[in-house]
């Protein structure tokens, strides 16, 4: 038979659509050729292709070899349909069994000898190809990586000739089952290492009970870096499904690795970062570290030093939970759904209202270090707090830290959370406007507070609906059926930014 036709699959974002490798034999002047809008690794191929089946003691087909990748409008991109090129040619010519050629889908890099070589996006083609009903063989490299999706069949292979004593019916190649998770890593950061700074901790554990964004404010050394990389050790642990969801992205830009199964993504971009490395892009659309901090925490520390336009790239997503890229041949849509936490310093020198003195910055220079962040970015923001240096008795302490554990915090912060799905099913900080009406009630005394504030202050209405939002959390972890004046006050004081704002 001179016609074989194999299936693979394409990456366009969070997607894997199928791409149909046809593979025909003619009589005539020996040549490949490749169509079906292949980009220049897929061009590639057949040289690769050529020389893995020659080292492999394969006959490579001195006849015209067409190959068609469908459907003809997709880009195909990368070294992923070596393999199903490489099967579809032995199979065309008889080299290996077409006969259930039908309930496989291949994906794979090849070496010039054979060997395969593992590929980005393996788990999000795992999960296309068992909707489809179909065994998915891949290099072992990604087999561990696509077995999380539960229920699929996954075959790895370390090189063609396994792949080809499978189709056989030689040597069926070992389906993979799912590995035993590893329990989370005890080097996680955690919050007992934390001396002082006990309005900080509060402040932490309110934004990890609702899932709020948070502004720290300090001078340099006073422990808002520690205390950001602490927040994914009291965070509460990842469901079966959210961790799918974040392995998925983590697969789209590098290779996963079991050892971050069900943790919390913790990701701290360095303030040169352009646009595109935050939110994602490129020519072939790639995930930015938003996407990368799915389920997890995105840390910016020095938040005023990160250039303007690329700050204000994070107000859509912060409030959709997803980032589209739009380009002129294709659209790609990436989850973005993350825990904002941003530190930065009083002032340029960061020694802004230190009782010493030594800061010489004017009014007008404190005002326009803050004015880097622009007002609809921090409006945004639930949480601003001012995080003071650190005592010296309290340094001088021998004591290692003195505050609660992680584990003690996350016990609370999971106990408010599940109160939240039982109520609304989400997370106070994704509560939509009906919600917010439904489940922020605020008695007689507690409106008469916040409409001072809301006077005083100067609150926007998204301001006004971020402080019910923090006070139904600080309600939460209470065990509060209903919202207290007391919860009102302290979500209020979680405004700094707004008060020196209002002062000025």
């Amino acid at each position: 038979m001179s016609l074989a036709v194999v299936h693979s699959r394409a990456q366009v974002g969070m997607e894997a659509p199928p791409v149909t490798v046809e593979v025909h034999l003619a009589n005539g002047l020996p040549n490949l050729s490749i169509v079906g809008l292949p980009e220049t690794a897929v061009m590639e191929s057949k040289d690769r292709v050529r020389a893995a089946l020659q080292n492999a003691r394969f006959e490579f087909p001195a006849r015209r070899i067409t190959i068609n990748l469908a459907p003809a409008d997709l880009p195909k991109e990368g070294g992923r349909f070596d393999l199903p090129i490489a099967i579809g040619i032995l199979a065309a010519s008889g080299q290996v069994s077409n006969k259930n050629l039908d309930q496989y889908e291949f994906i794979g890099e090849l070496a010039l000898t054979g060997k395969l070589r593992p590929v980005l996006g393996a788990l999000t083609v795992a999960l296309q190809a068992r909707q489809a009903g179909r065994t998915l063989i891949l290099p072992t490299a990604n087999a561990a990586e696509a077995a999380l999706a539960g229920g699929a069949d996954i075959r790895g292979a370390k090189h063609l000739l396994e792949v080809t004593a499978h189709l056989n019916g030689e040597k069926p190649l070992a389906r993979q089952e799912p590995e035993m998770h590893p329990p989370e890593s005890s080097e996680v950061p955690d919050l007992h290492d934390i001396k002082g700074q006990h309005q900080a901790r509060r402040a932490l554990e309110i934004a990890a009970a609702g899932g709020h964004s948070l502004l720290m404010i300090g001078p340099p050394g006073a422990g808002k870096t520690m205390l950001a990389s602490r927040l994914p050790g009291i965070l509460p642990r990842l469901g079966d499904e959210e961790a799918l969801e974040a392995a998925a992205i983590q697969s789209l830009h590098k290779k996963f690795s079991l050892s971050q199964w069900k943790r919390r993504p913790f990701r701290a971009p360095h303030h040169t970062a352009s646009g595109v490395a935050l939110v994602g892009g490129g020519s072939h659309p790639r995930p930015g570290e938003i996407s990368l901090a799915h389920h997890g925490v995105l840390f910016l520390d020095e938040l005023p030093e990160f250039d303007r336009r690329v700050l204000e790239v994070l107000r859509e997503p912060l409030e959709s939970g997803a980032i589209t890229i739009s380009r002129a041949a294709r659209q790609a849509e990436f989850p973005a759904r993350f825990q904002l936490v941003a530190a930065m310093n009083p002032c340029m020198c960061g020694f802004y209202g230190d009782p010493s003195g030594r800061c010489r910055c004017t009014p007008d220079k404190v005002n326009q270090y803050r004015s880097r962040i622009s007002g609809p970015l921090l409006d945004r923001i639930d949480m601003h707090i001012e995080v003071p240096a650190v005592p010296r008795w309290v340094l001088l302490d021998q004591k290692t830290g003195g505050g609660e554990s992680s584990s003690m915090v996350r016990e609370r912060v999971e106990a408010a959370r599940a109160r939240q799905r039982q109520r609304n099913g989400c997370t106070n900080a994704a509560l939509n406007n009906q919600q917010i009406v439904e489940s922020c009630q605020l008695n007689e005394e507690g409106r008469r507070l916040l409409e001072q504030a809301i006077d005083r202050l100067g609150l926007s209405a998204r301001a006004y609906h971020r402080v019910l939002k923090v006070a139904r959390t600080i309600a939460d972890l209470a065990v509060e059926e209903n919202i207290r004046p007391a919860h009102v006050a302290e979500a209020v004081q979680y405004r700094c930014l707004d008060r020196a704002n209002a002062l000025a």
